[in-house]
């Protein structure tokens, strides 16, 4: 026989809290899950928004048959026909003051890889959920680099006038493999 504690509660009493607890428990993960709690909130919109107003058009900017950027900065065309080298592909858009580069290569290993960049003021980031690093390119300008996937290495450098736009740039990258 067990013994009924104290308060003369029974097996049946301590079932019946048991079950409360458990639904108490229950609802507070519920709560929390469905409120947000811990999710980013997205960044406020400043000044006026204008619903219906016109959408600018997207530029396109292809790199190479696999690799391919969603968003340049408005006015940039490309500038070099870029090339398919051996060793990956690259592209230009912008001119000498204003400009967007990228190139996809091939890449042994992240830290290989990253070795090769000699970026100055280097920190490391992440890009589309990939490690990267972004710093000043020793020509000027900023750069990001970052792996791909499996082999393959990519970077978008940027003048110093768009530098605000560097990681805008590189989280609109596509690849048909990776996505």
């Amino acid at each position: 026989m067990i013994p009924e504690g104290p308060a003369g509660i029974g097996q049946g009493g301590r079932a019946a809290l048991t079950a409360l607890a458990f639904a108490a428990t229950s609802l507070i993960i519920y709560t929390l899950f469905s409120s947000g709690f811990g999710r980013p909130r997205p960044a406020p919109v400043e000044g006026p928004v204008m619903v219906g107003a016109p959408v600018a058009e997207a530029t396109l900017g292809v790199v190479s048959d696999d690799l391919w950027l969603t968003y340049l900065p408005a006015g940039l065309e490309r500038s070099d026909g870029g090339s398919v080298k051996p060793k990956g592909s690259w592209a230009r858009f912008g001119d000498a003051r204003r400009f967007v580069e990228a190139q996809v290569e091939p890449a042994a290993d992240w830290v290989s890889y990253t070795r090769k960049a000699a970026l100055l003021d280097a920190r490391p980031v992440t890009v589309r959920g990939r490690p990267a690093v972004v710093g000043r390119h020793p020509n000027g300008g900023r750069e990001i680099v970052w792996m791909e996937r499996a082999g393959t290495g990519a970077w978008i450098r940027v003048s110093d006038s768009l530098g605000g736009e560097l990681v805008a740039i590189a989280a609109s990258v596509k690849s048909p493999v990776g996505d």
